[in-house]
């Protein structure tokens, strides 16, 4: 079978990447999303800004690059709690997923920020990072699809859903409006702990953070 070996300029491309990426994660915690900078980037790696440009050729294109990244990490992080938790329960396997993007969020918290925390100005996420955006969804669809969740919404609900949710998650399209409430309570609960939100408010982070993850899965019907 035929091998093939990345050349040496293929290579130097790699690294050179991974440098910048590893500069703008820099950036990003350091002055937020807002007022990432090619050229602080460029600085940061110790290159001129226009040979940054040749790697990424717009800010935009610098941000989507992180947005997929961050989506693919936390998503990674889901999917290994899932198949770590293999053989357990619904329930608990959903519970350690949660927890395994609350611990994912809570170590990479300008992450965390850049894809689930306030929109940066003037940037539009395109269709690309779609695929990453969505795999901790599919995990948690999967344990609820496989625990033959149940429910009656109302039909103005279900019909209040984009008709793609259903289908991406691979769950009957009633089942759309619980899942989409599970989401947002996963990542509203999450993001209120990373911003400040619970400060004087919930004393035992992870006992509530638990709560809420039951609850979440009882409202997608997992017994």
């Amino acid at each position: 079978m035929l091998v093939l070996v990345p050349t040496a300029r293929e290579r130097a491309r790699v690294q050179t990447t991974e440098a910048i990426l590893a500069a703008a994660r820099i950036q990003l915690a350091e002055v937020g999303a807002a007022a990432l900078s090619l050229r602080a980037v460029a600085r940061e790696v110790g290159m001129v800004s226009s040979a940054v440009y040749r790697y990424f050729p717009s800010r935009d294109e610098l941000l989507t690059a992180l947005i997929i990244e961050a989506y693919d990490a936390v998503g990674e992080a889901a999917e290994a709690a899932h198949d770590e938790a293999a053989g357990r329960g619904p329930r608990e396997r959903w519970v350690t997923v949660w927890r395994a993007v609350r611990a994912w969020a809570r170590a990479h918290p300008a992450q965390y920020s850049l894809i689930y925390g306030s929109p940066v100005p003037g940037y539009a996420a395109p269709q690309d990072t779609l695929p990453a955006a969505g795999r901790v969804g599919l995990v948690l669809g999967g344990i609820a699809v496989e625990a033959h969740v149940a429910g009656s919404p109302d039909d103005a609900v279900v019909a209040a859903m984009a008709p793609d949710v259903a289908a991406a998650l691979g769950i009957d399209p009633r089942l759309a409006p619980a899942a989409v409430t599970a989401w947002t309570m996963l990542f509203g609960t999450v993001g209120f702990e990373l911003f400040g939100q619970y400060e004087n408010v919930v004393l035992d982070r992870e006992t509530y953070f638990d709560h809420v993850a039951g609850t979440a899965a009882s409202s997608v019907g997992i017994p």
